[in-house]
């Protein structure tokens, strides 16, 4: 056996319906789409949510609790054991950036204290855990708040 000699199976073919060609072909005069209404026009399709009249589902559930989304603070979080692999002193924003260990450069920076730092470094960010504070100070470095 080949690529050549593959077909395949019998039956799982089948040619394309020619829409309104005519009456001979079974799907001539209204293209198989009934008589009027709205689904006859082109063009015509509902919308995903759209529930034939009824009044739809989103609108059935009852509102309920309470969105903070325009006033959260969302920090970009980055361990002290990701820090190790940079040899550099002092550590602010835009290194974590160039080290890809931040997406953005205008969110803001949380250190968190998971993992363990051996070399002194002096860390600029906009949030500290109290954690990570410790371990910066313990190494014999300084935690910066910007």
């Amino acid at each position: 056996m080949s690529v050549l000699n593959l077909k395949p199976a019998k039956g799982s073919i089948s040619s394309k319906k020619r829409i309104g060609r005519g009456n001979a072909s079974g799907q001539g005069r209204t293209a198989g789409k009934g008589h009027n209404g709205y689904k006859s026009r082109s063009g015509a399709s509902n919308k995903f949510h759209y529930e034939g009249g009824q009044t739809p589902l989103m609108r059935r559930l009852p509102k309920r609790g309470f969105s903070n989304y325009f006033f959260k603070n969302s920090f970009q979080i980055v361990n002290i054991d990701s820090l190790k692999s940079i040899k550099l002193k002092k550590i602010d924003n835009n290194v974590l950036y160039e080290h890809g260990l931040i997406k953005k450069l205008n969110l803001p920076v949380k250190i968190l204290s998971k993992g363990e730092i051996d070399t002194a470094k002096e860390i600029s960010a906009n949030s500290f855990s109290k954690a990570a504070v410790e371990k910066i100070e313990k190494s014999g470095g300084k935690a910066i708040f910007v």
